[in-house]
């Protein structure tokens, strides 16, 4: 069973499918998430990081796969993923933006990566349409881009292709099945309870705006003292989900892929609560008139920009589309459309190609990036048995559809994470009991999705409505 519906949770669906699991997603509008307003940038060159090299390596792979993978889909879905092999072009505006985009070309060399640095006429060579005030960059050949809604809607049909099941609804509350240990104490926002199949935890009850960060609370809480709660989950494995609708879904291996929500899920032990919190982003969509397009293409490539020391993209679609963006906010669950976040995307996205304002305003979009606390995705099994995440992708999302897929397939077939991803094992921020090394993750020999019964549906808490994939 998937627990959400975005491309992360499609492209496990589909591949665990391929592999020849009897797979379902509960998400109430698969396809959806935060795919919908995303720009679909594949820059794991120009989005390298200071102290990410570990992330930098995953990102690369996933980038290598993405040729094979986009046909394998349009194939198999029959629809257009928007995938474009041209390349990315990163320029400064002024002396210190230059400096700045100097000191990451220093690092892409460092790590061997192919960016090649131009002049600013050289750019304009590029793009004529450029500022003539751009002052140098970088031309990064191998950075390329999809359209993300595209992708999500062939994920979909992929898995509907390959007998993928889906529940449209909220999953509600995980349930857990095993022996009881030890006396059960409140922990953090939620309670631990007696039940006849085990031991059940919720999420705080909570109304309101602080409500919303409830979930995200027990898991900053429960990273930070797995020790002590540990012995929760002796004896106890994940078994499926409770619907908002009152279904419940019986699964032999659960993947939560919740997105920035993923810290909501109720029935979740408390130190196995990903860590995940929201990050905000605004985007701009436009489009290039028809005189104007008749002339040429506005861009022929990923422009992004350094603009005195902030940080702004455009992306052309092959339909005459423009993206830009993108704010990064971190401000808990707001998805608010501001005057000044798109003042400061359209003012410096001005200052690089002036040409900027002929273009129609066609969609104002703000989603939710799922962000970890080292902005590197979390993957694999955790130490709740049967439970496993595929969450925390931040800015990389779209890059890591393809890496994610495979590994999350070879995961749930094999029971081992791939040497690539084991970086990226979500027991990286939980902190052992004892120096004894953790049971090693067993995948079970039968995964039943059959049962599938109604119960009298509760009315479900703001956590839980809130829960998206």
């Amino acid at each position: 069973m998937v627990i959400g519906g975005g491309i992360i949770g499609l492209v496990t669906a589909w591949r665990a499918a391929q592999r020849g699991l009897r797979t379902v997603v509960a998400d109430p509008a698969p396809g959806g998430g935060a795919a919908q307003v995303a720009a679909g940038m594949l820059a794991a060159v120009t989005e390298t990081h200071f102290g990410e090299e570990l992330l930098l390596g995953l990102n690369l792979a996933s980038a290598r796969r993405y040729p094979a993978f986009a046909a394998e889909l349009e194939e198999a879905s029959g629809q257009p993923t928007g995938y474009r092999t041209c390349g990315t072009l990163a320029v400064a505006l002024d002396s210190d933006d230059r400096a700045q985009l100097r000191d990451l070309h220093a690092l892409q060399q460092r790590c061997g990566l192919d960016a090649q640095w131009l002049t600013g006429r050289e750019c304009r060579r590029l793009e004529p349409l450029l500022a003539p005030g751009v002052r140098g960059g970088l031309q990064v050949s191998g950075d390329h881009q999809l359209d993300p809604r595209l992708l999500a809607s062939a994920l979909l049909t992929a898995c509907e292709r390959a007998g993928v099941g889906f529940h449209r609804a909220w999953a509600q509350r995980l349930t857990l099945t095993g022996a009881e240990t030890g006396a059960w104490t409140e922990t953090g926002t939620g309670t631990r309870t007696r039940t006849e199949t085990g031991t059940e935890y919720g999420a705080g009850t909570g109304h309101g705006a602080d409500d919303h960060t409830a979930g995200l609370g027990r898991a900053a809480q429960g990273a930070g003292r797995a020790g002590a709660d540990h012995r929760a989950t002796d004896g106890l494995r994940a078994t499926g989900a409770v619907l908002a609708d009152g279904t419940r879904v019986a699964a032999g291996q659960v993947v939560l892929a919740g997105g920035s929500l993923s810290g909501r899920l109720a029935g979740v032990p408390p130190h196995v609560v990903p860590p995940v919190r929201p990050v905000k982003g605004q985007l701009l969509r436009l489009r290039v008139p028809t005189a104007l397009a008749a002339a040429g293409p506005f861009l022929s490539r990923t422009v992004r920009a350094v603009v005195r020391g902030g940080h702004v993209y455009l992306v052309p679609r092959a339909n005459g589309e423009l993206i830009v963006g993108a704010t990064t906010e971190e401000l808990g669950w707001d998805t608010t459309i501001t005057a000044g976040g798109l003042y400061e995307l359209l003012r410096d996205a001005h200052e690089v190609v002036p040409g900027i304002t002929e273009l129609e305003l066609v969609e104002t979009m703000a989603g939710l990036r799922p962000g970890s606390p080292d902005n590197a995705p979390l993957l694999g099994p955790t130490g709740l048995p049967g439970l496993l995440l595929a969450t925390g992708h931040h800015r990389n999302g779209v890059l890591l559809t393809p890496v994610t897929g495979d590994v999350m397939a070879e995961v749930l077939t094999g029971g081992q994470l791939p040497a690539l991803a084991r970086p990226f094992t979500p027991l990286r921020f939980t902190a052992p009991p004892e120096p004894a090394p953790a049971a090693p993750y067993a995948r079970p020999d039968t995964v039943p999705l059959a049962h599938h019964t109604r119960t009298g549906a509760p009315r479900p808490t703001d956590a839980s409505q809130e829960q998206q994939a």
